[in-house]
């Protein structure tokens, strides 16, 4: 069975950091996604969907991402029940984070207090071979799709 999930969007509030009794963080986020259909009335909607990630990946969204910015989120649909402080039972679907990526430099960011590291420190390979690809001319046949 197959259970990935690929979303691009904006923050919708500032990340919640959260520790577990033993210790691990753990950080809530919500991603804000325009739904590819329009509405009956000709607007685009938009789906906001929780997110969850663990460990060292919690302690670093919690760190630089805030309200607005763009991260593209990679990980797994899950379910889980829970039972309020009323008695009553509730249900939350959120996407289990295996990866998030920031997708806007320190300078696009909309919230210029973010303290957000250069875009090659967050997770990305750099390869000095490559720097200079902006000089490189391509056809469309040389493009593999």
């Amino acid at each position: 069975m197959i259970n990935r999930v690929v979303l691009v969007g904006r923050l919708t509030r500032d990340p919640e950091l959260r520790r577990t009794n033993s210790g691990n963080s753990v950080c809530s986020f919500t991603v804000a996604v325009d739904n590819r259909m329009k509405n009956p009335d000709g607007s685009k909607g938009t789906s906001f969907i929780p997110c969850t990630v663990f460990a060292q990946g919690a302690d670093t969204v919690s760190k630089y991402a805030r309200k607005g910015l763009l991260v593209g989120v990679e990980g797994r649909l899950n379910q889980r029940s829970f039972i309020r402080q009323d008695g009553s039972k509730g249900s939350v679907i959120e996407i289990i984070c295996d990866s998030v990526q920031f997708l806007e430099r320190r300078e696009e960011v909309p919230n210029e207090e973010m303290d957000i590291p250069p875009y090659d420190d967050m997770n990305q390979v750099v390869n000095e071979d490559n720097k200079n690809l902006e000089g490189i001319e391509l056809t469309d046949d040389d493009l593999p799709f």
